[in-house]
Formats: structure tokens, sequence, C-alpha cells
């Protein structure tokens, strides 16, 4: 997405799309609002959400297997919330996609007749929100310390500690808060197996 020099969003041809799935994202996990004009994100709570954490990129990833899709779940959410908003007899902003134009709490009544037992497209919505999910709660996308570095809010309020100097974790507190078994005499200096 461009922007302008105020930081709010300019308008492309890609735009509906991923405003549209921004708003999604940030209904399964809500999070601030990155700019006053924000739209796509409700900033119903503070920090940062799925939006923030990446969601965007992570759907994109052609290893979700759902990428090529995108534009086609864009259409079909914004379509039902036409309907909800006919249904629930609510007029719509005609500036921005039907479900972007929803107060955060209709964003959820949408999603959660979307993802209930029963509705024929069931697995498209909890598909699409577990990707938003995954997105916060574990940076699939990106390379865990390299997440942190850069503040992912996900990992962040998870407590997820940084690596050490050369990269790797190392836990100096055992699991269950005692050690279970010795390691083996022959056990080389980086933990594998002699």
């Amino acid at each position: 997405m461009q922007r302008d020099g105020s930081n709010a969003p300019t308008k492309n041809v890609a735009d509906d799309v991923s405003l549209t799935l921004e708003a999604y994202a940030d209904t399964i996990v809500p999070g601030e609002k990155r700019w006053p004009g924000d739209r796509a994100v409700a900033g119903v709570v503070t920090g940062g959400g799925a939006v923030a954490a990446g969601a965007l990129e992570l759907l994109r990833w052609d290893a979700t297997g759902i990428s090529a899709s995108l534009d086609d779940l864009a259409q079909l959410v914004n379509g039902h919330a036409e309907a909800y908003a006919e249904e629930t007899g609510m007029r719509l902003a005609p500036d921005v996609p039907a479900f972007v134009a929803l107060e955060y709490e209709h964003r959820a009544e949408v999603v959660a007749r979307l993802t209930r037992p029963g509705h024929p497209e069931k697995e498209f919505w909890v598909l699409l929100s577990l990707f938003c999910n995954m997105a916060f709660d574990s940076a699939a996308h990106l390379h865990t310390a390299d997440a942190l570095r850069d503040g992912h809010p996900g990992l962040e309020a998870m407590g997820i500690t940084s690596p050490d100097a050369d990269g790797l974790w190392r836990f100096r507190d055992f699991g269950y808060g005692r050690e279970l078994a010795r390691p083996h005499p022959a056990t080389t200096p980086s933990g594998s197996p002699a």
C-alpha cells in the first residue's frame, strides 16, 4: 500500500483486497490503529494485533496454499457483509469495501456466522482465521530472531525471549523445575549425541 506524507494510505488497485483482508485479520486478533484514519484496523485494543504482526504478508505467502484465493475470499466476505448490512438495516460507507465499513462488533458477528458449524463456507473462513492467528502467535512467515529484533507484537506478548548472541536459544531453567536426566557423558558441547 502506498502512503502519502500524512501516513494515510493512498488508493491503488489492490487496496480493496488488502483493506478487506486486514479488516478480517484485525477481527481475529485486534490491534490498535496504525494512524488516526486507519479504516481496516478498528482499534478496539491497545498494542499490535494480527495486522501489525504481518497477517497480510503471511496470507500472501505461497506456503499457506491460499494465496491464490485471497481476491475471491475478500470478495466473498464483502458479499456477506453487504447481506448482513441489508439484514440489519445498516447503511455502509461507500468509500471502502463492505466488510471494512462495518464497526468491529459487526465484523465479529459476520465472522462468527461464517465460522459456525453448518455454514457451507466454514472451512474457508476457519482456515483464513487460523492463518491470521498464526501471524500473531508464531510469526510463521518470519525468522523468529528477526521478528523479535523488529518488535513482533505477538511474540512479545507471549514473552518469547531473544536468542543468545550466537543465534541459539538456551534455557537455563528446566521446564519442570528440575533436570529430568543427566546428559550422556559423550554428548558434544552443542548438545548432539556422541
